[in-house]
């Protein structure tokens, strides 16, 4: 009489502990080769220093490469939700790459976290950008600093060249807002290609503009292209380039080149020589101990510093949402979205993340320094 009642309740218990033992599955796209390689590695040595169990949860990574080829990353986005059942994408390494796999994550409601820089990938917030975090400093933060900069040190005028592509127009905007607040006249916008060999026609009009300062926005090491032109024109004047180059491989492929170069940064750059008293110092050290650990000293770089710091958002959240679903479900992965969103005061390598409804990026101004090129090394700028 009593078996068939036994039977089912034995059933049910073995259908919730297989609901508590479901592994969470990350989807990770990055751009291990192509352009964006030197970014794109370090964010995937990043991923192998995650945590592979959060809140009890067995977590799994799924690490996909996408070359640095916008096509190829909303390819790695549709397979890790359609086959990989992810819970969450981490990626991409670039803005164009970001950009491209919104409307995938949206329609999928699966949250996102991306390793680019321009804000469009977060703002403005809408039904679509409400699944997107990012963990890089908005173009416009880092623009401010530059024009700080130029504007303290006398500069008045001067050229731009950038990728032409969605970072190069994003920081052209940007700065140019900076530029008008702080009195600086641009003077010459020029744009190239990732892929390209030779800036030659446009490094002429840069150095034909006589303006007092350059700022190339480029990322990885493509940066050094226009910056090796300028050396070669007789170029004095100062040199700015952007966030997007702050790695070991620009400073190994541009040399003596980019020696004297300004530009602002995340703080785990020069964690070792800021003040005691940064906010950022403590937990840029402790990113660095443990990458350096696994791939020796020296190897550390800002872009696996992005990487690391959307782990730590996931692994802020994780443990909320799991109150709300369990890992594969779409209850869960709307939790995940919610609960990331709710991120306070958390001490990533490159700031303090406060997230809200209206800010998916959640940095302020402790997330930046000013850093100068100095006998091939990175020197913190006070």
């Amino acid at each position: 009489m009593n078996k068939l009642p036994q039977a089912l309740a034995a059933a049910a218990l073995l259908v919730l502990a297989g609901q508590a033992l479901a592994d969470i599955n990350v989807g990770v796209t990055v751009s291990a080769t192509g352009p964006a390689a030197s970014l794109g590695i370090p964010e995937k040595n990043t991923v192998s220093l995650m945590p592979t169990t959060i809140a009890g949860q067995k977590v799994n990574y799924i690490v996909l490469d996408d070359a640095s080829d916008t096509t190829k990353a909303v390819a790695n986005t549709r397979r890790l939700i359609t086959e990989d059942k992810v819970d969450i994408v981490l990626g991409s390494t670039t803005t164009p790459n970001s950009l491209a796999m919104i409307d995938v994550v949206a329609e999928a409601q699966v949250p996102m976290i991306s390793m680019a820089a321009s804000a469009r990938i977060v703002e403005p917030q809408d039904a679509k950008k409400r699944w997107v975090f990012k963990t890089p400093q908005n173009d416009i933060m880092m623009s401010l600093a530059i024009a700080s900069h130029m504007a303290d040190h006398g500069i008045k005028t001067v050229a731009f060249i950038g990728f032409a592509d969605a970072y190069g127009e994003g920081w052209y905007q940007e700065f140019g807002k900076a530029a008008g607040l702080k009195g600086l006249q641009v003077v010459a916008n020029e744009r190239y290609n990732r892929t390209d060999t030779s800036v030659t026609a446009q490094v002429l009009k840069l150095v034909g503009a006589h303006a007092d300062a350059v700022l190339i926005a480029g990322s990885g090491t493509p940066a050094a292209l226009p910056q090796a032109g300028l050396v070669e024109r007789g170029y004095t004047g100062k040199v700015y380039q952007t966030h997007g180059v702050a790695n070991n491989d620009f400073l190994r492929v541009g040399g003596k080149n980019v020696e004297g170069t300004f530009l602002p940064s995340g703080p785990v750059l020069v964690a070792d020589q800021l003040p005691a008293n940064h906010p950022a110092r403590k937990s840029a050290l402790e990113y660095v101990a443990k990458y350096e650990a696994a791939f020796g000293k020296g190897s550390v770089s800002t872009f696996g510093a992005h990487a690391w710091d959307a782990g730590l958002l996931m692994a802020a959240a994780v443990p909320v949402a799991l109150k709300k679903g369990q890992p594969g479900t779409p209850a869960f992965r709307a939790a995940l979205r919610d609960a990331l969103e709710q991120v306070k005061e958390l001490a990533g390598a490159h700031g303090i993340f406060n997230m809200s409804s209206a800010d998916h990026l959640g940095l302020d101004q402790r997330a930046r320094v000013l850093v100068k090129i100095d006998k091939g090394a990175w020197k913190y700028q006070p």
